[in-house]
């Protein structure tokens, strides 16, 4: 069985919010390169991702919502949602595809196929609320496929890990108060979307870091607040939010990461997976806008997986 699957559609692409926006296709290609670069390409099980449909989006997002980015969407040019995202002709069918990845990845996992998967796709999804488009994200992807391995799958516990450097407010508004649902974050306070700090629900622990917090300081909040909660949670499945832009190179943020930092903590959460979820991760592509960092970053993120 090969280990990790390599999921993602060339609609992700196609997806642009205008040429100087750092949330652009040449972040998916960055990654394959260093992929093929670094030998892991032969390693990995390649999938192509299928289109979520309005019923698996609607366990996460409103009916009226998904109709509504529907009908926001272009003949050409950008439709401008907020200053920061924006809609061209081809941003739901990459939205609906990053999706479907998350959910491909939930299924090739369960049914034992693969060991564990990411998802190279884009828009990224975890600031999407139910109802509201924001931060660059239509869908939240990583939500949708923990709803599908809830209600598809019939598991009762799962994870959702956060390690970009902005809050997932998105996936904590879905998932708030829901039991089968722990989320654990750290992101960049203060910082966009400003949230993250103020009575988070009991299945939400957030860890916010000052700006120039690096390695020692996610060191210190996995361990010390992630670790305790996975264990209690006993999660059957782990969900990543994979964003990369905590690295120290990435222009948007102030967080100092390396590569070595994202290879490590992908070790531990391998580690809780295995003693609980059988193994099992799906990890799925948020943030990280420095090209070459980024490359690097997922590719020493998918050595720890393909090494399961």
């Amino acid at each position: 069985m090969t280990t990790t699957a390599y999921i993602t559609h060339p609609a992700c692409l196609r997806h642009e919010m205008g040429s100087d926006h750092p949330e652009c296709p040449e972040r998916l290609t960055a990654i394959g390169d260093q992929l093929i670069a670094s030998g892991l390409d032969i390693h990995v099980a390649h999938r192509e991702a299928p289109g979520a449909t309005d019923e698996q989006l609607a366990r996460v997002h409103s009916r009226e919502y998904i109709a509504a980015i529907l009908r926001a969407v272009p003949e050409r040019g950008l439709n401008y949602l907020d200053p920061d995202t924006a809609l061209n002709p081809h941003t739901v069918d990459a939205a609906r595809h990053a999706a479907g990845a998350v959910i491909s990845a939930v299924d090739l996992v369960c049914t034992g196929e693969v060991q564990n998967a990411f998802c190279a796709v884009r828009p990224p999804g975890h600031h999407a609320e139910t109802a509201r488009a924001m931060g660059f994200c239509v869908f939240n992807s990583v939500a949708v496929g923990a709803a599908h391995a809830l209600a598809a799958h019939g598991l009762s516990r799962v994870a959702i890990v956060d390690f970009d450097v902005h809050h997932g407010n998105g996936t904590e508004e879905i998932f708030s108060d829901d039991p089968r649902v722990l989320m654990v974050s750290t992101f960049q306070y203060p910082l966009y979307p400003y949230c993250g700090i103020d009575n988070p629900a009991p299945n939400m622990v957030n860890v916010p870091l000052p700006a120039g917090s690096g390695g020692e300081e996610l060191r210190e909040a996995v361990l010390g607040r992630w670790l305790p909660a996975l264990e209690a949670h006993r999660p059957e499945l782990i969900l990543i939010s994979a964003g990369f832009d905590a690295h120290r190179e990435d222009p948007l943020a102030g967080l100092a990461f390396t590569e070595r930092d994202y290879a490590w903590v992908t070790r531990e959460l391998m580690q809780v997976a295995a003693r609980h979820a059988q193994g099992r991760i799906v990890s799925s592509l948020e943030g990280g806008y420095a090209l070459s960092a980024l490359g690097r970053s997922v590719v020493a993120h998918m050595r720890e997986l393909v090494a399961a």
